[in-house]
């Protein structure tokens, strides 16, 4: 385990998924043609809020495979370097490292070129898979992505299974990347399929449309993507902060207002702040003014990682967000 001396073991957070670089060009607004260079960004939602968690002082792990070349060994370095557990880490002999090219409009938001085909974390099977680990989580938190192929998606069904068992709380971002689904139905399809299973669930107002059909981010929207058992919904709305969802109380949390430069992670960053937070006091989902004070804070660390190029490097310190709440 990562030294990072933090918590007990009950405190665990779990991420389970993908964990790629991101090549973003060296210029904002240029196609990926017109680029002049670009820049290695670790990334991969899964790993950026098991790091964003552990930057906040939480225990964090990441399972998922890697490819066994120089990038794979870099991204684990970089968990590592970070306080992250590489207990749940493997290697392929014979995938690459995935690879995505992100292009960065001038707005700051992004579009993808991906090289995956397969990448090492298509290839995890249910039977390499850490069950002691994942047994041992407090929380344990995925994407869909890792549900895209086999045997990558049964070792997730598995993941998830085990986990649920071991009496931890599933997180679930859907973290959509129409790129990558052989369709959009099929994309909402499996998305939907894991639906149930969850406890939290968190997606962007993009996703809550791609979902529901709707062109609306409104309350009737949100609620049919809600489920009996659910104990927290959320959905973010980027500058106009987020909507929280429980079976006794709704509302809504203004967002921080600061210089974007580039949005890679700052979805991550909210759900790591969230996740750090919940783990600790899990009375927070029962309590709408502590909720509310904890997702004033998700959206301080989400704006914050706003203000960097890069997701990684961009996630902040609990002294950064509270310097913004206390600021604003």
């Amino acid at each position: 385990m990562a030294a990072n001396g933090v918590g007990s073991g009950s405190s665990l957070i779990v991420s389970f998924g993908e964990m790629l670089i991101d090549f973003v060009p060296t210029v904002s607004g240029v196609s990926l043609a017109e680029a002049p260079g670009f820049l290695k960004a670790p990334g991969g939602a899964p790993a950026n809020v098991a790091i964003a968690v552990a930057r906040l002082g939480g225990k964090a792990s990441f399972v998922g495979k890697l490819g066994d070349d120089e990038f794979g060994r870099m991204l684990a370095d970089i968990l590592k370097q970070n306080g992250v557990s590489d207990d749940g880490i493997l290697f392929d002999q014979g995938a690459r490292t995935a690879l995505a090219f992100v292009t960065l409009r001038a707005d700051g938001e992004r579009e993808f070129m991906f090289y995956r085909n397969p990448s090492a974390d298509m290839l995890l099977k249910p039977e390499e898979l850490n069950l002691d680990l994942i047994r041992s989580a407090k929380v344990f938190h995925y994407g869909s992505i890792s549900l895209i192929v086999e045997p990558c998606r049964s070792a997730h069904l598995k993941a998830m299974e085990v986990a649920k068992e071991a009496g931890a709380l599933l997180s679930y971002d859907p973290n959509l990347r129409l790129p990558l689904w052989p369709s959009a139905d099929e994309a909402r399809k499996q998305i939907l399929s894991i639906w149930d299973k969850a406890d939290i669930v968190k997606v962007s107002d993009v996703e809550l449309e791609f979902l529901t059909g709707s062109d609306k981010v409104d309350e009737e929207t949100a609620m049919k993507l809600w489920r009996p058992n659910f104990t927290l919904l959320l959905v973010t709305l980027g500058e106009k902060g987020s909507r929280y969802y429980t079976k006794k109380f709704h509302g809504s949390v203004d967002a921080f207002h600061v210089n974007t430069v580039d949005t890679t992670g700052a979805g991550d960053s909210f759900v790591g702040a969230l996740l750090c937070k919940i783990v600790d006091d899990p009375s927070i989902l029962e309590d709408e003014s502590k909720l509310r004070k904890v997702l004033t804070f998700a959206n301080a660390c989400g704006a914050i990682t706003t203000t960097k190029k890069g997701a990684i490097p961009a996630l902040p310190t609990e002294a950064d967000a509270l310097a913004l709440i206390n600021g604003a």
